[in-house]
């Protein structure tokens, strides 16, 4: 298998237009950029970010307008999806644009999954639904005839009729042992997110051990990072963009059982510069983000995806394309 290497675009549907994303992806796509990671959300973290528009859609879109990677990072299965209606996503996407689409899924929160009325879970109970929702995907891509009576989720005599050649590879999101041995186990890559370089190597390893336990070649697998920056003339108005953008990133606590925009908006006049440390790279100097991304690469990673949290997308599309892009090796 040979992996897909490099820097790609997250567009974030909780602060911006789906056509503005449309438009900053194609632009994305003539810098250099590689791929696009979408975030899948039904409300924004807080009012002020102002979208929330369904990525699904947008995902035919893109695919038909570029030639980019794309999937999604991530959606949660069993809430908002069922997920029979995930797999017959996933696959039509697959279908249509062939080797491109990726399927990013992750365990959801309570901002955007409680819409349904149905109670939220546990930490525990939500990565149970997860590998069970997972196991039902499988079961479908492989075009047979499925029925599932499980501990969370009901399949009755479902089969998919439009599946692309190959099934779409599946990637999860993790930020734990235990699932990122599971994810290593049971699926084709893992999805994190930027944090201590202890930490990013121990899930990495914990990835690499539940492959192996499944006669999988870990060092064929995508290992996948998104990280975050607010990208200013000045660090003092990188991190005033941060604070006023991208609140809910200077949150070092849990958010998964969070419920309303109104509780993190809030919760963001807490919000201070010194949050942001470690959490969203506000440094001006485009060489020091190289720095940053060539690390992510020498750990390991091969798909690094960038979310610049600021409004001023296509400056740092163009930036990222003339000054970054082309100065990392992979």
């Amino acid at each position: 298998m040979n992996l897909i290497k490099g820097i790609g675009y997250a567009a974030s549907f909780e602060q911006f237009h789906p056509t503005d994303l449309l438009t900053w992806s194609q632009q994305a796509e003539q810098a250099g950029f590689f791929g696009v990671m979408a975030s899948d959300h039904f409300h924004p973290w807080v009012p002020s970010q102002g979208q929330s528009a369904f990525v699904w859609s947008w995902m035919g879109a893109l695919g038909a307008v570029t030639k980019m990677r794309f999937g999604t990072g991530v959606t949660p299965p069993g809430y908002r999806y069922h997920p029979a209606i995930l797999a017959q996503a996933a696959a039509t996407l697959e279908a249509m644009y062939p080797g491109r689409f990726y399927l990013g899924l992750g365990a959801g929160e309570a901002l955007n999954e409680h819409i349904t009325g149905e109670y939220w879970p546990e930490a525990p109970t939500r990565l149970e639904r997860l590998s069970e929702s997972i196991d039902i995907i499988q079961k479908l891509f492989t075009g047979k005839v499925i029925k599932h009576r499980g501990t969370h989720f009901n399949v009755e005599s479902a089969r998919l009729y439009t599946l692309p050649d190959a099934p779409p590879p599946i990637y999860v999101a993790t930020s734990g042992p235990i699932n990122a041995k599971r994810t290593g186990k049971t699926t084709d890559g893992i999805i994190l997110v930027g944090a201590a370089d202890e930490k990013l190597k121990m899930l990495l390893e914990r990835f690499a051990d539940g492959a192996r336990e499944a006669g999988k070649n870990p060092d064929e697998m995508p290992k996948i990072i998104q990280f975050k920056v607010s990208l200013a003339k000045t660090e003092d108005e990188a991190i005033a963009q941060a604070i006023k953008e991208w609140p809910n990133g200077g949150m070092a606590f849990a958010k998964g059982d969070i419920r309303n925009p109104e509780d993190f908006e809030s919760m963001a006049k807490l919000v201070r510069p010194e949050h942001y440390k470690n959490r969203v790279l506000t440094d001006p100097n485009l060489d020091n983000h190289v720095k940053q991304i060539q690390h992510y690469v020498d750990l390991g990673f091969d798909e690094i995806y960038v979310h610049n949290v600021g409004r001023n997308q296509a400056e740092f599309v163009e930036a990222y394309g003339k000054h970054v892009i082309p100065n990392v090796k992979f």
